[in-house]
C-alpha cells in the first residue's frame, strides 16, 4: 500500500500546482485592460478563492481514493488514511466561508471605491462594512450555535441472550441467528417500536459553520443550478439555430453599423445621466432599476456589434474569419448535444436514486464503478466531471437569471474585458455553491462515494442537524432543482431558439 499513498499525494501536489497555474492564466487573459498592472489585492483573491472552489470540488475524488488506501483493512480504523481528509474538509469550508463572507466582499467594496478617494479612505471604508458584517455573522452564528447547533441521531436499542458457540454455521431463511431450533428470529428484527430513541449530542463549531454555509449554498444552487441544467445546453444550441446564415452586403452592414452608433450614444448619455446622479447622492429604486436597464442594453449592444462583425468579416482573412464562424456554431452545436446528454443523464439519477425510495437502481454510481474497473482514475475523472459540471450549471443558470431579473446584479465573464467588481462576484458564487455541490454530489453518488470523510460530514451530521434536517430528509432541494429545470426546459423549447428584435430609442425611466 505504500506505492499508492506515495502516488496519491504525488497527485495531489501536482493538482493543486495545476490548478492555481490555470488559474493564474484565466485571470490573465479574462482582465479588463483597465485592470493591467494594478489591483494586486482583488487579483490575488481571485485566483486563491478559483484555486480553492476547484481544489473542494476534486478533493472528492480524492476522499475516494484515500478511502481506498485501508481497502484491504478489515475495518477502516486498523490503518492509517493517507490524507487527514476530514480536517482537509473542515480547513478548506472555513476558508471557503472566510472567502465568501468577509475577504472577497472587502476586495470589492475597496475596488469599487470612489477612486477620487485616497487609498487610505477606501481601505476605511471597506473594513467599516466588513466589520460591521463580521459581527452581525458572529452574533447570528454564535445565537444559533448555542440554541440549535445540536443533531439528533435516530438510533435503535437491541439486546439478546448469550448462547453457546455453535459447532456448525449453516444459517437458513427459517434460522438467520445462532441459536437452537427455537431461535426464529433475531433481536434486530423482533426489536419493538419503543426501543427506538433520539440520540442528541451537539456538534462541533466548524462543522456547524460549513453548515449553515451549505445551506445558503444549497438555496442558491438550487435555483441557478436548476435554471442552469437546462440553459447550458439549450443555449448553445439555440446560439447554432440563431446564427448568421451567410454574409450580408457592404450596405447593409453600414446600415446596421449607423443604428448601432445611434444606440451606443444613447446609452452613454443615459450612462452619464445615471453617474451625475450617483454623485448627486440620489440612489434610489428608480436610479437601481434605470442601472439595471442600461447594463442590459449595453449587453445586447455587445452582442448586437459581435454579431455584426461575424456577418460582415473585413480584412485580408476575410473568408478564414467566416470559415472559424462556422466552426465555432458547428462547435456550439456538438458542446450543446453532449450536454445536454450529460443534463438528462443528472436529471435522470436524481429522480431515480434521491427522490424514489428506494431507489429504482444506482445508475451513475454503477456507471463509475464499471469506469474504474477498466482503469483506475477513469471513474474518478468521470466523478470529477459531473461535479464540475454542476459549477458550470449554476454559473449559466445566474447569468440568465441576472439577465432577466431586476434584483440579481448581472456580472458576465468576457474574454479580456472582465472587469475585477465581476470576478470577484462570480468568484464568490463559485465558492459558496462548491460546497452545496460537494454536498449534493456525497449524497447523489453516496454508492460510489461509500465510507468517505465527505459523507460523514455532508451525510450524517448535516442531515441530522436540528431545525435543517427536514430539509433533507424530504428533498426539498432536489425537487426545487428538477422542477426548475423542468421550467427552463419548456422556456427554451417555446421562445429560446428566437431572436431578440433590436428594440427602439432607448429612455431611462421616469
Amino acid at each position: 500500500m505504500s506505492d499508492f499513498n506515495l502516488a496519491l499525494v504525488i497527485v495531489a501536489i501536482v493538482v493543486c500546482v495545476l490548478v492555481f497555474l490555470f488559474n493564474v492564466y484565466l485571470l490573465v487573459n479574462y482582465q479588463h485592460p483597465d485592470d493591467a498592472n494594478q489591483a494586486y489585492f482583488p487579483k490575488f483573491v481571485v485566483v486563491f478563492g478559483l484555486s480553492v472552489a476547484a481544489i473542494s470540488i476534486l478533493m472528492l475524488p480524492a476522499d475516494v481514493a484515500n478511502r481506498q488506501a485501508c481497502r484491504h483493512a478489515i475495518y477502516n480504523g486498523s490503518c492509517n488514511l493517507t490524507l487527514p481528509m476530514k480536517d482537509l474538509w473542515l480547513a478548506i469550508y472555513i476558508v471557503d466561508a472566510v472567502l465568501v463572507f468577509f475577504i472577497i466582499p472587502f476586495a470589492m467594496f475597496y475596488y469599487e471605491g470612489d477612486q477620487d478617494k485616497s487609498v487610505g479612505k477606501r481601505i476605511k471604508s471597506a473594513l467599516l462594512w466588513v466589520v460591521t458584517t463580521a459581527i452581525v455573522c458572529a452574533l447570528v452564528l454564535g445565537i444559533l450555535y448555542g440554541l440549535v447547533g445540536k443533531v439528533d441521531f435516530t438510533v435503535r436499542h437491541l439486546s439478546s441472550t448469550t448462547t453457546n458457540f455453535p459447532s456448525n454455521w449453516d444459517f437458513t431463511n427459517s434460522q438467520p441467528c445462532i441459536g437452537g431450533a427455537g431461535a426464529r428470529a433475531c433481536s434486530a428484527y423482533t426489536a419493538s417500536a419503543s426501543s427506538e430513541k433520539t440520540w442528541t449530542m451537539r456538534t462541533t463549531f466548524p462543522e456547524y459553520v460549513v453548515a449553515l454555509a451549505t445551506i445558503v449554498g444549497s438555496v442558491l444552487f438550487s435555483i441557478f443550478g436548476g435554471v442552469g441544467i437546462a440553459c447550458l445546453p439549450l443555449g448553445l444550441i439555440a446560439s447554432f439555430i440563431r446564427r448568421p446564415k451567410a454574409v450580408i452586403t457592404r450596405s447593409q452592414y453600414i446600415k446596421e453599423a449607423t443604428e448601432l452608433g445611434k444606440k451606443a450614444r444613447e446609452l452613454k448619455k443615459a450612462a452619464d445621466a445615471l453617474h451625475q446622479e450617483e454623485r448627486s447622492g440620489s440612489k434610489g429604486r428608480k436610479w437601481r432599476k434605470n442601472v439595471k436597464a442600461v447594463e442590459k442594453e449595453l449587453l445586447q449592444l455587445e452582442e448586437d456589434v459581435k454579431l455584426l462583425e461575424e456577418m460582415y468579416p473585413q480584412g485580408e482573412k476575410a473568408e478564414t474569419s467566416w470559415a472559424l464562424t462556422v466552426l465555432g456554431y458547428l462547435a456550439k452545436l456538438v458542446l450543446g448535444v453532449l450536454g445536454l446528454i450529460v443534463s438528462v443523464a443528472w436529471v435522470a439519477h436524481i429522480v431515480i436514486y434521491l427522490l424514489i425510495d428506494p431507489p429504482l437502481s444506482p445508475f451513475l454510481n454503477e456507471v463509475f464503478i464499471k469506469l474504474d474497473d477498466i482503469w483506475g482514475l477513469l471513474g474518478t475523472a468521470a466523478f470529477a466531471f459531473f461535479c464540475f459540471y454542476l459549477l458550470l450549471a449554476v454559473i449559466a443558470g445566474a447569468m440568465m437569471l441576472g439577465l432577466r431579473l431586476v434584483f440579481i446584479t448581472i456580472h458576465p465573464m468576457k474574454w479580456g474585458a472582465t472587469l475585477m467588481n465581476s470576478f470577484l462576484f462570480n468568484v464568490a458564487l463559485i465558492l459558496l455553491c462548491s460546497i452545496s455541490v460537494i454536498q449534493f454530489c456525497s449524497t447523489a453518488f453516496g454508492y460510489y462515494a461509500q465510507a468517505t470523510a465527505a459523507q460523514e460530514i455532508f451525510g450524517h451530521t448535516l442531515q441530522s442537524l436540528r431545525g435543517i434536517k427536514y430539509l433533507y430528509k424530504y428533498n426539498v432541494f432536489q425537487i426545487a432543482f428538477i422542477v426548475l429545470a423542468g421550467l427552463t426546459f419548456i422556456y427554451y423549447i417555446a421562445f429560446g431558439w428566437r431572436r431578440k428584435k433590436p428594440s427602439g430609442k432607448f429612455q431611462l425611466s421616469s
